[in-house]
């Protein structure tokens, strides 16, 4: 049987008749009679040597591996590159044969634009007849009627995928856009029927059965308008990931998923500067503590992107350390060499050799212990992992001269209220310190709560939902901020290449989360009615607990950066250093002997506005809404 690559050159027959036609017609349209068939063996021999050489060119040539159903502007550019090139030597060969004595130099011209309109007739003929076919087959029974949210490039490419599967039997009725220029508009036919205003009536005067949302990146909050819409009009909803994650590839019907809590509190995309980025990451050895955690791990994966020379991957945990560095080998094929350090940042020798071993130019310290109520009733471990720890890899890394050293802080150490964010608060407190006199260029990234983390209330949500619930909340107030683990990693670089000393990056986390709401939406997106068919039932704070969460402190002050998502706290009149580091040691000793009310008194010196939970009166605080 013939292939289907043969039985596209099918299609040449049809060509050359057309090359044929094309040559006749502009020499009649150039004589305006036939007066150019007086001297018919110059004309026949013209119209041999043309034809003769645009089909040789034309055989070679790529334009036959194209399918016709799928014709497409790429095929258009090569019909014309394809016809331009053969019209050129064919002129050139006719010059060589009787210097275009008694020839017109009109009708190579006319010749050319005849030919190139037959080819794009002939390519693109068979697409329309086919849309129109799958057009009329599409308004028979058994058809869904959608709609796609999002008329830019995105929507417009996922539309041609839909017309390519006339097994889903798809029938786009329309899309939906906030861009006022193309309302009214149409794309491949479908009109662009307005903005998220009329989408409900949309849905109920088209009876639509499907509504996708195929914009770039959404923002949180509109994405949670659609999905409301569709809960009230009761249709089903689905989402296409952005061009990010596509990789820049055209969007498939397979790639379609549920909207997902991550997609109801999107963001706008973080812009990097890439240049500033590589010139500090670029050919250097890189450590990442903690690198099997949820941020530690991400770090990793965007690191990675910048070609370090070596990345130094260090955990106390084998198993997600093994996880990380199997990850980082088969996804990335670049010439970084990767070095997975089990090792514990409270042992100082350990660290001290692995310094020695692998010289770190660049030290990313995520490693800590980051749960609220567990540090509560664990803190000789707090202080030791998040205080001594940081101590530890910031005084080896000042030692053997890092160049830059970044602590990854929470917005728990603002006016802490539990031994976790006391104790980063502590850890920030070092670095200003000892960044006064050092080589090293000591930075601290503060931000919130990041999606999806590890023992984060997000995967708790879903299990409880899995499990039929309840889903528990501590109190109905509770507010929080929240990013992607992607934008916090992202801007955690960003802010690396602008620190000098000791500075306090905040990053700027959008707006505050009523965790009780997005209970309520996670709810809905799996299907069920919140306090219905799944309950939310309140557990009261747990020790050390805020209702909210703050970004700095009230005498940090704050300062705008070049970045649009990056402020830098004002710095603190430093202490005496040596006063500090022995009311460090003093805490070491007393964590070690597990003595936990010395050590709160200690972190009440060095950090005045620390309130134990018990102290703490929740309700003196105006809660933000």
């Amino acid at each position: 049987m013939m292939s289907n690559f043969s039985r596209r050159y099918l299609v040449f027959p049809f060509d050359f008749v057309f090359m044929v036609v094309s040559f006749f017609l502009a020499h009649w349209i150039r004589y305006e009679n036939f007066s150019f068939l007086e001297d018919r063996n110059l004309f026949f021999t013209s119209l041999v040597i043309v034809v003769s050489v645009r089909s040789v060119i034309f055989l070679l040539s790529g334009i036959y591996r194209s399918i016709w159903s799928y014709a497409s502007i790429h095929d258009l550019v090569e019909i014309i590159k394809t016809t331009l090139l053969s019209s050129l030597v064919s002129t050139t060969m006719l010059l060589f044969y009787n210097r275009f004595s008694q020839l017109s130099r009109m009708v190579p011209i006319l010749d050319t634009l005849l030919l190139l309109s037959f080819l794009c007739i002939r390519s693109f003929s068979w697409r329309m007849i086919r849309d129109e076919i799958f057009k009329a087959n599409r308004n028979t029974a058994g058809t869904k009627p959608v709609i796609l949210v999002g008329a830019g490039k995105l929507g417009a490419t996922f539309l041609g995928e839909i017309r390519r599967h006339k097994e889903l039997n798809f029938q786009p009725v329309g899309f939906i856009d906030e861009d006022q220029g193309k309302i009214g508009g149409h794309i491949q036919g479908v009109p662009i029927l307005g903005n998220l205003d009329v989408l409900e009536d949309a849905i109920r005067s088209n009876s639509v059965q499907q509504v996708i949302i195929t914009m770039s990146h959404p923002d949180g909050k509109f994405v949670t308008q659609v999905v409301k819409i569709c809960d009230k009009c009761q249709v089903p909803f689905k989402i296409l990931p952005g061009l990010g994650e596509l990789l820049l590839d055209a969007p498939k019907i397979k790639q379609l998923r549920e909207v997902e809590v991550e997609d109801l509190l999107g963001r706008s995309t973080v812009k990097l500067e890439v240049e500033n980025i590589q010139s500090y990451l670029k050919g250097k050895r890189i450590l990442i503590t903690g690198a099997g955690g949820s941020i530690g791990s991400e770090l990793c994966r965007q690191v990675m992107y910048f070609e370090p020379e070596t990345l130094i991957l260090l955990d106390a945990a084998e198993t997600p350390l093994y996880e990380i560095e199997y990850e980082m080998r088969n996804r990335f094929t670049n010439k970084t060499k990767i070095h997975p350090v089990v090792a514990d940042v409270k042992n100082l020798s350990r660290l001290s050799h692995v310094f020695e071993v692998h010289q770190p130019q660049v030290v990313f310290h995520s490693a800590a212990y980051k749960h609220v109520p567990m540090m509560e009733i664990n803190s000789s471990e707090a202080v030791l992992n998040n205080v001594m720890g940081t101590k530890n890899l910031a005084d080896v890394s000042r030692l053997t001269g890092v160049e830059r050293f970044v602590l990854i802080s929470t917005d728990k150490a603002v006016n802490p209220v539990n031994i976790m964010g006391v104790s980063k608060r502590v850890a920030e407190l070092y670095l200003q310190h000892i960044s006064v006199n050092s080589r090293t260029k000591f930075i601290t990234v503060r931000f919130g709560n990041v999606l999806g983390s590890n023992g984060s209330v997000i995967p708790r949500f879903r299990e409880q939902i899995k499990r039929g619930g309840p889903v528990t909340v501590t109190h109905p107030d509770i507010i929080r901020y929240f990013m992607t683990i992607s934008e916090a990693s992202q801007l955690v670089l960003q802010a690396g290449s602008m620190g000098e000393h000791g500075e306090i990056f905040i990053l700027d986390m959008g707006e505050p989360v009523r965790i009780s709401n997005l209970a309520e939406e996670m709810i809905r997106l799996s299907g069920y009615t919140p306090n219905k068919d799944i309950k939310i039932e309140y557990t009261g704070l747990r020790p050390g607990e805020k209702l909210f969460e703050e970004l700095m402190l009230d005498q940090e002050g704050i300062k705008k950066t070049h970045h649009p998502k990056i402020r830098i706290a004002a710095p603190l009149q430093s202490y005496n250093l040596l006063l500090f580091q022995n009311k460090l040691n003093t805490m070491f000793s007393m964590a070690k002997a597990n003595k936990d009310a010395e050590i709160y008194k200690l972190f009440q010196e060095l950090v005045p506005e620390y309130v134990v939970h018990n102290d703490y009166i929740q309700t003196t605080r105006k809660i933000p809404l």
